[in-house]
């Protein structure tokens, strides 16, 4: 590729821009169209966390647990572009202490390989027995024994602990040597795991999934030789009979899991806020039904509902994220059949709206080109929601919906990074979760945002 197009990861943290953390904003539903959140001024309840415990593990785990992949930031100081703001890293870590929260979830991957020292930065003021930390072991680039080794080693310096409590085998689902065979059976990696869990280095071993059923049953039918000690799957309202793309169905994947009694850890309760930021009309009809709960509180109680759940992650950016979540699980007022009901009937008119599936896991990033793909992807879905797509010049609300957008989209992306500078080199599509055709959507976005552009709907 021409050099001066490849961008490196430093290259990226420079000129990635405020425009990532504005849209994480966006995720969790900050739209202004909608009224403030009137249980955010209700006192955040101490002592009163709901936690699990699954026998003979004596932990007892908080149900919220924190999601590291989506930490604040800030502009650096010279100017060129965003660091993580490690002081309010410390506000939030310290506040979800404070309020019961003791599960934090890293990898080396997050928040551009940055997460496991931010992480262990806060983590470090706090007495080791305070918190449970996870991470993980995100080998996908290159499954070459040693440098799956050396990942490991790096975790546990950038985290500052003698052992991790939870460790996984990462985005497990791939066929092949991009799988469970290639990453940790052929090179003997897991038999290296296997080792540090019985040298009490790995307190509990697992993984997490996303990808295709065949590869799901196959890394469950290891459990009765190596005695996985959880399963970490995407569970949400949504998914749980509605999964898109290449995902798995959660009503099986916890079934599978559950069944064996092995422990799940919930992830993507919010599909990335996609279960936040919704359609006018489905956010009036859940506020109604419980005017003084969130509209995440919804998905939260409901991804905390399953008995075999251990913890729910959620990437907290925010204060007020964090202590809407904690106001939900202090304690858990677990779902009733008839709200379990009312959610599926939510799902069915959320269907109608064609949004892209992207969580905003920032796994595609960065690209050769500079693209920001989840910002693009963001907008998109927000003013799909929002009723800010029109189809056609003679639509009613043509003149407000086309300014909304284009102006929306410029606010929200850089031109620079815009999805008209996409070449379709592909080279982001498999390392999506969500197994997005990222290059055909960005493609699919720009000829709408230049029909927009020229007023030719």
């Amino acid at each position: 590729m021409d050099k001066q197009h490849n961008i490196n990861r430093r290259d990226f943290l420079k000129i990635v821009g405020i425009s990532t953390l504005g849209a994480t904003a966006s995720l969790y539903g900050c739209s202004p169209k909608k009224d403030t959140e009137k249980e955010g001024n209700t006192p955040v309840p101490i002592g009163k966390m709901t936690y699990r415990n699954f026998p003979p593990y004596k932990d007892k785990v908080s149900l919220l647990g924190y999601g590291c992949m989506r930490w604040p930031t800030l502009p650096a100081p010279d100017g060129t572009g965003n660091v993580i703001d490690q002081e309010e890293v410390n506000r939030l870590v310290d506040y979800a202490i404070e309020h019961g929260v003791n599960y934090f979830d890293t990898a080396p991957v997050y928040v551009q390989g940055w997460s496991e020292t931010s992480t262990g930065i806060a983590l470090k003021r706090h007495p080791r027995e305070k918190f449970f930390v996870a991470t993980k072991m995100s080998n996908f680039s290159n499954s070459d024994y040693d440098f799956g080794v050396k990942m490991y080693h790096n975790s546990l310096e950038k985290l500052q602990v003698d052992y991790i409590d939870y460790y996984l085998l990462h985005m497990l689902g791939a066929p092949g040597k991009k799988g469970l065979e290639g990453r940790f059976l052929d090179n003997g990696l897991l038999d290296f795991l296997l080792k540090e869990r019985e040298a009490g280095r790995i307190r509990h071993l697992g993984w997490s999934f996303h990808g295709v059923k065949e590869e799901f049953d196959k890394a469950l039918a290891l459990h009765d030789k190596v005695h996985w000690d959880f399963v970490q799957i995407q569970l949400n309202y949504s998914d749980w009979k509605h999964a898109s793309g290449n995902n798995i169905n959660a009503d099986y994947l916890y079934s599978e899991v559950s069944k064996r009694n092995i422990p799940v850890v919930v992830m993507e309760p919010l599909l990335g806020g996609r279960l936040s930021n919704i359609p006018e009309h489905v956010f009036t009809r859940l506020k109604e039904r419980n005017p003084e709960g969130s509209v995440a509180s919804w998905a939260f109680r409901f991804a905390g509902s399953p008995e075999k759940v251990l913890t729910v992650l959620s990437g907290m950016t925010y204060m007020e994220h964090l202590q809407d979540n904690i106001r939900t699980y202090s304690p858990l007022v677990p779902l009733t059949q008839e709200e379990k009901d009312f959610l599926e009937e939510t799902v069915q008119l959320m269907l109608r709206y064609p949004t892209v599936p992207c969580n905003d896991c920032k796994y595609c990033m960065p690209c050769p080109y500079g693209i920001d793909i989840p910002a693009i992807l963001v907008h998109y879905n927000k003013c799909v929601n929002e009723g800010y797509m029109p189809k056609s010049k003679l639509d009613e609300n043509y003149a407000e919906a086309r300014r909304a957008f284009l102006v929306g989209y410029d606010r929200s992306v850089p031109k620079l990074r815009q999805a008209s500078h996409c070449i379709g080199c592909s080279q982001c599509v498999p390392h999506c979760p969500q197994s997005i055709d990222i290059p055909k959507e960005l493609h699919r976005i720009d000829q709408y945002v230049e029909q927009l552009k020229q007023e030719t709907l």
